[in-house]
């Protein structure tokens, strides 16, 4: 064969393979194309495409937000602590006045303003200074400890700028994010970020451990400002920071916009946050606990005990079940699982997908308070008995809950104890559980009465009492 017939046989090939090329490249656009589209119907989020892209500004965002965000103002009355030494040349010094700073969101525009509770707690004057100036004196209308969160309102004559709350779990991981408050008390700043993680459990600042994280500077003086999205809604409520020098790390934390919404709701409907109490002891899914079970992976919290006659109980949640959803939202641990269930208003239902015997199933649980009362009666004790002179109350979950005890906590506790009463003399004190007496199990405060009627000439009386999780077995000689 010639080099010149070669050569045609070789150009042949050449446009055979490039025309079948063409056509698979235009295959790979079609197909990208349709990717395109399908992508930009499910978000309408993109990264920047130009130079021009880059050079854009938040401007337009912070100046509708902006007008939203206000300084809180505080004034507490603390008592001075002085070295003995000193007091006794300069004498004892009278209380002192401090003062502290804090932001706030307008969230309606009546007056309506969220706020941390840390920032309002133990104040004895509160202000409130818009963003054209003017001043206000606040008054609390909800403070809640457990979320951190608290609602203010300040009297006008005037509609106030808001900010509108955003949607719920409308926040992704890499969202840019603005934070709006005044750190340090310079005056109103505002920093910009993303969102660098959802759900955030590991954070010791709420009851309710459940934050966005972000990298936006958030410092002293930003607590109860504002970390919004580009469309300028409120994600989030700016609360905590990690930090070893006081100032901003990279790592801030805000309290989700879900838990704000239903705090402002109480507070504008019920006059009180009513905590929602599940009656279940949940356990984060571990690795350990994953591959026992047979699961793929760690996920979802698992249901270690059910407190009888409570909502997980009514609603037929059984030991061993797997939390994966609640209300079609994945749970990841118990800290999530448990803020779930506590956005939800007392009164409603909330939707349970959880994992049993390898099957998923959907129940509906009840959204419920914790039994019992906050602050039950108190019975004082009398008589010729080691426990004369105590204050006892029956313990219940929604008093466990407000104290601090174990929810699933029963019997009998230790309220105060009188000074130079036999119960004083013999040791007891506040927080003490009454286990047994005279060797019979203490469920209720009638078992102690009935146990001790009539026994004025017993001298020997067999008492357990638990303290600080340590059983102590005394035979108490009157």
């Amino acid at each position: 064969m010639t080099r010149f017939a070669l050569t045609l046989l070789t150009s042949a090939a050449f446009l055979a393979t490039a025309c079948h090329a063409q056509d698979e490249v235009v295959a790979l656009e079609e197909e990208a194309a349709v990717q395109a589209e399908t992508l930009a119907d499910e978000s309408f989020r993109e990264v920047p495409a130009s130079q021009a892209e880059m050079q854009l500004s938040f401007a337009p965002i912070v100046r509708d937000a902006a007008p939203a965000v206000v300084n809180v103002f505080t004034t507490r009355t603390v008592q001075r602590q002085m070295d003995p030494f000193f007091e006794r040349f300069l004498g004892r010094r009278g209380p002192q006045q401090q003062s502290a700073l804090g932001s706030g969101v307008i969230v309606d525009s009546t007056g309506v303003i969220v706020t941390n509770n840390h920032v309002v707690e133990g104040a004895d004057e509160l202000r409130v200074v818009l963003h054209d100036r003017r001043e206000f004196d606040a008054e609390v209308l909800l403070a809640d400890e457990r979320t951190d969160l608290a609602v203010l309102r300040i009297e006008t004559d005037e509609p106030l700028p808001t900010l509108m709350l955003a949607q719920p779990g409308n926040a992704e991981v890499g969202d840019l994010v603005l934070a709006i408050g005044n750190p340090f008390g310079v005056g109103q700043t505002v920093t910009s970020g993303i969102v660098s993680a959802l759900a955030r459990t590991e954070v010791g600042v709420t009851d309710f451990a459940f934050f966005i994280q972000t990298d936006a500077a958030i410092n002293p003086g930003n607590s109860g400002g504002a970390l919004v999205n580009m469309d300028g809604d409120l994600i989030g409520v700016n609360s905590a920071i990690y930090s070893r020098s006081g100032g901003s790390n990279g790592i801030g934390f805000a309290i989700p916009v879900e838990m704000v919404r239903r705090v402002v709701d109480a507070a504008l409907t019920e006059g009180e946050l009513v905590q929602p109490w599940l009656g279940a002891r949940l356990q984060t899914v571990t690795g350990d606990i994953a591959n026992s079970l047979g699961l793929d992976r760690p996920r979802g919290a698992l249901v270690a005990d059910i407190y009888p006659g409570a909502a997980a109980d009514e609603a037929g949640l059984q030991q061993g079940d797997i939390i994966l959803a609640i209300d079609d939202v994945d749970v990841n641990d118990e800290p999530g699982a448990r803020f779930r269930y506590a956005i939800n208003a007392v009164g409603s239902e909330s939707d349970f997908t959880v994992l049993r015997d390898g099957r998923e199933r959907t129940i509906s649980v009840p959204v419920e308070e914790a039994p019992g009362s906050t602050e039950p009666l108190r019975q004082a004790i009398e008589g010729r008995n080691p426990l004369a002179g105590v204050e006892l109350v029956e313990l219940s979950p929604a008093f466990n809950e407000a104290v601090g005890f174990d929810p699933f906590a029963r019997g009998v506790v230790v309220l105060n104890v009188q000074r130079g009463s036999a119960a004083d003399y013999f040791g007891f004190r506040p927080g003490d559980r009454v286990i047994e007496l005279l060797g019979t199990r203490i469920e209720e405060i009638d078992d102690v009465e009935s146990l001790i009627e009539g026994q004025d000439d017993l001298k020997s009386w067999p008492v357990a009492i638990e303290r600080r999780g340590r059983l102590l077995e005394r035979t108490l000689q009157l």
